[in-house]
């Protein structure tokens, strides 16, 4: 069988691929925290016949580390981080992480996300306040204050150089490499008040998503014609009735 078939095809489940994840950070474009996935690709070299033939490989999916848009809501529950660091949350599959810090308190005091997963303090426990310890104030550090008293303090970790970040659900996260605690908070900082956005960008992706459905049609237009060809030489070369 040609190999142009087999370039068409690779070149088509690449297209498919990418299609699928720019779809999904169009659809997360409003999420705040969310993390826009990208597809890397590489070049796969195959000789035959003493020719070389270029493929594109399956691609590898990582994620965008860039940061969303901090806008001011006023809500003391809600919390963002100037820097680069995440927020843990406990999950069903072990401690996510998340840029969104929005939270909500429960009338037992314990403070959870909007997916009602609790938030953790820097110890990795489930933070918990005085539901009627009056308001809330959260310190750039983190540290959780109630009529002028530290309560706890919320957990704020950095991912290490190589860590491979996969999707719990939305914009948490889990981690193959324990990430570190923030101890020093010149360059990640606790913002009150605050929510990040997404660090999708709409129109970015909307261009994209026009290449890549053109790009896939090419890809399917040659897979026909390579198939045609097949056809007609198969009649052609084929016994006479």
């Amino acid at each position: 069988m040609s190999s142009n078939l087999y370039v068409a095809l690779s070149a088509q489940m690449a297209a498919d691929k990418r299609l699928t994840t720019v779809a999904n950070n169009i659809a997360n474009m409003n999420t705040p925290g969310f993390r826009a996935e990208q597809v890397r690709f590489s070049e796969l070299l195959s000789e035959t016949a003493g020719d070389k033939t270029s493929y594109v490989s399956e691609g590898e999916t990582f994620t965008a580390l860039r940061p969303g848009p901090i806008t001011q809501t006023g809500n003391p529950l809600d919390l963002a981080v100037e820097g680069e660091g995440w927020f843990a949350v406990r999950t069903d599959k072990g401690v996510g992480y998340t840029r969104d810090g929005r939270m909500q308190m429960t009338t037992e005091g314990a403070l959870q996300n909007m997916s009602g997963l609790p938030m953790l303090d820097a110890g990795g426990a489930p933070l918990m306040v005085d539901p009627n310890g009056g308001a809330l104030r959260v310190g750039t550090d983190g540290s959780l204050y109630q009529q002028g008293r530290v309560v706890g303090r919320v957990g704020v970790y950095t991912m290490g150089t190589g860590s491979t970040l996969t999707r719990y659900n939305g914009s948490t996260m889990m981690t193959d490499q324990p990430p570190a605690l923030v101890q020093e908070f010149t360059r990640n900082k606790v913002l009150q008040g605050y929510s990040e956005g997404s660090n999708v960008d709409p129109v970015m992706e909307m261009t994209r998503l026009i290449s890549l459905q053109r790009a896939f049609e090419q890809a399917a237009n040659a897979v026909s014609q390579n198939e045609d060809m097949t056809t007609s030489a198969i009649r052609q070369l084929g016994p006479s009735s």
